[in-house]
């Protein structure tokens, strides 16, 4: 049931071609910008909050900014939908450099609107428009340039696009984390909730010029065949079919970015509004994260290529379970305890983080692939992503710190039962 497209010929050769290469280069660098993006966002959310929503509490104008932050993700299953169907029939190409078009502008836009000192309620209204558009083309970046990857290489390399689309994903997270850091180091706390926080946005834009120029020479994997044979019913029908997989795929998803952005996000948010510890050390210490994360995702990329994706992702996941309660060990100041919970969870994370979207990837045939991934990714992130890093500071904020650790615990056993029940009821498409 495998209908992996090789591009090289596997008689001769599993190398990645040149072609290939270029093309994995131009899907990675987009996952990175839209991870960088998305990132800079929730680290600076402290010192965005103030600009956009003025309080005289800032905790209650961080929780507001991390509202927004969540907007963004609730119109993720619109972009999934929307631009998953259009790929499954005109092809994955065109859609990958719309998407990119779409994030680089409103990066810029979020980098140059005025604060609510200067334009009043609209610098709201501009903020949360421009992340409803990026909502909407993250809704489709990672689940589809995954697939497309996926579908780009040789058969059998499925382990080693996992490590690379990994690698460029950890490669944003610590860009992201990295220029808040230099920033913040180079132009002091002040001005970084004055003006400072809009740099990191400015560079996100400049990076997005740069990946839509790779992505010109992006190479078709859908043939001229199945494009003529796919229609807008014909795919959807297809996905109802497969109701299952796309379940699965939610919580697959859902379980991961839960456990990702509690600890890039909500985690280091936690420690600059509840703890108040010092801003440069915090993103000192989660530049160390996405340090850990870069090269573990090469690693582990290494481990998986040409062996059983489901057997990692089932015993990796189960390992996510107690790991998450980690966190409950970071309960008051103290950069000490900060690191140990921030860094001690990394590994898990890694190998978590490295395998998920290729396991979404592998339960969707590849005429509904687009849509399909999309859909389930879509509607994972919005519902368990997006609201990890609000769920995470309000527990702590309500002196209820177990509460989400076992929420994540509870997601990450459904994801496993959910995964081996579409697994069993379908077959994977990709790997084995």
């Amino acid at each position: 049931m495998i209908d992996n497209v090789v591009t090289a010929d596997p008689s001769t050769s599993r190398r990645f071609t040149p072609e290939v290469r270029r093309g994995l280069l131009g899907l990675g660098l987009g996952n990175a910008l839209e991870w960088y993006d998305w990132m800079v966002f929730g680290l600076l959310s402290a010192f965005i909050g103030p600009s956009f929503f003025p309080s005289h509490d800032p905790l209650s104008a961080t929780l507001n900014t991390l509202a927004v932050f969540a907007v963004g993700f609730a119109f993720r299953p619109l972009g999934g939908v929307l631009l998953g169907t259009f790929a499954d029939r005109i092809g994955r190409r065109r859609i990958m450099l719309l998407s990119i078009m779409l994030m680089a502008a409103t990066t810029l836009l979020v980098a140059v609107t005025p604060s609510y000192a200067v334009i009043g309620q609209w610098s709201g209204i501009i903020l949360v428009a421009s992340r409803i558009i990026q909502g909407i083309s993250t809704g489709i970046e990672a689940p589809l340039s995954t697939s497309h990857a996926v579908e780009l290489a040789p058969e059998g390399r499925e382990g080693m696009v996992a490590g690379l689309m990994s690698f460029y994903v950890n490669l944003g997270i610590l860009l992201a984390s990295l220029v808040s850091f230099l920033c913040s180091l180079t132009i002091g706390g002040a001005a970084m909730s004055t003006w400072g926080w809009r740099v990191p946005f400015v560079i996100g834009a400049l990076f997005g010029l740069v990946v839509l120029y790779l992505r010109r020479s992006l190479p078709e994997t859908l043939q001229p065949e199945e494009m003529a044979g796919s229609t807008t019913g014909s795919v959807w029908t297809g996905i109802r079919r497969h109701w299952l997989a796309v379940l699965a795929i939610v919580f697959v998803v859902g379980a991961a970015q839960a456990y990702n952005y509690a600890w890039n996000t909500g985690l280091p948010t936690a420690a600059r509004s509840n703890f108040k510890e010092d801003p440069t050390a915090v993103f000192a210490l989660t530049t160390a994260l996405g340090a850990i994360l870069v090269i573990g995702s090469w690693v582990v990329g290494k481990l998986t290529d040409g062996r059983a994706m489901s057997r990692w992702f089932v015993v990796t996941r189960l390992l996510a379970i107690p790991s998450v309660f980690l966190m409950l060990l970071y309960v008051r100041p103290g950069l000490g305890g900060f690191a140990a919970v921030l860094l001690g969870g990394s590994i898990v994370l890694v190998l978590n983080m490295t395998i998920y979207n290729v396991v979404s990837t592998s339960l969707m045939p590849k005429g509904i692939r687009g849509a399909g991934v999309a859909l389930g990714y879509g509607i994972g992130v919005a519902l368990f992503g997006g609201t990890a890093s609000y769920l995470l500071v309000w527990f702590q904020s309500l002196h209820a710190d177990w509460i989400f650790p076992t929420y994540v615990a509870v997601l990450s056993a459904l994801s496993v039962l959910f995964y081996i029940l579409a697994r069993r009821s379908s077959g994977l498409y990709v790997g084995k």
